[in-house]
């Protein structure tokens, strides 16, 4: 860090994230796609380089009711769903239909139902090579539920927040405080 002498100001190296994860799989599937936003003119290879390098907590699960439902909506049913991140099943839904699905990981479940409709479960190794680009596919994000992100924002109390108070349980039914 310095400080800009035309603005004076402190400025604030951009710089990657490191991986610190021991997983020799996704190290080589960051190489690989590090190498494809370089050598090819597609955002979809920035994008997902992007999301592998998220910390797990960041990489959020979808289930297959989810993709099943951005399916429908598409105009095209044969794009590849591609999810950087865990694909789980929903039991909630009882059939599932034909669809072609990458991601980083699946549970066994929904990877057996997926498979048994006559879908196909891919690795992003073998998107790499299919389809380098990404074109054809659909990029997908699980949704960002987590309880802790429910208290961040304005602290909660003052005007404008909806930030989820902190709030101790200890003084249920009069036995806190003693």
């Amino acid at each position: 860090m310095g400080v800009d002498a035309y603005k004076k100001t402190r400025v604030q190296r951009n710089v990657g994230r490191k991986v610190t994860s021991t997983n020799l799989y996704l190290k080589l599937l960051i190489k690989l796609y590090k190498f494809l936003a370089r050598r090819t003119d597609s955002n979809f290879n920035a994008t997902v380089l992007r999301r592998l390098q998220q910390t797990r907590t960041a990489r959020y699960p979808i289930s297959v009711s989810r993709l099943v439902k951005q399916i429908n909506t598409a105009k095209d049913k044969t794009r590849t769903l591609v999810v950087v991140g865990t694909v789980t099943d929903d039991v909630r839904l009882l059939t599932v239909p034909k669809i072609n699905v990458c991601a980083l990981r699946f549970t066994e479940t929904a990877r057996k139902r997926i498979q048994a409709a006559g879908g196909k479960t891919l690795t992003f190794d073998q998107l790499a090579q299919q389809n380098p680009t990404g074109t054809g596919t659909i990029l997908l994000r699980g949704p960002r539920v987590r309880e802790e992100l429910k208290h961040f924002g304005r602290a909660s109390g003052l005007p404008g927040s909806h930030a989820k108070p902190y709030v101790s349980h200890t003084a249920r039914k009069g036995k806190g405080a003693r």
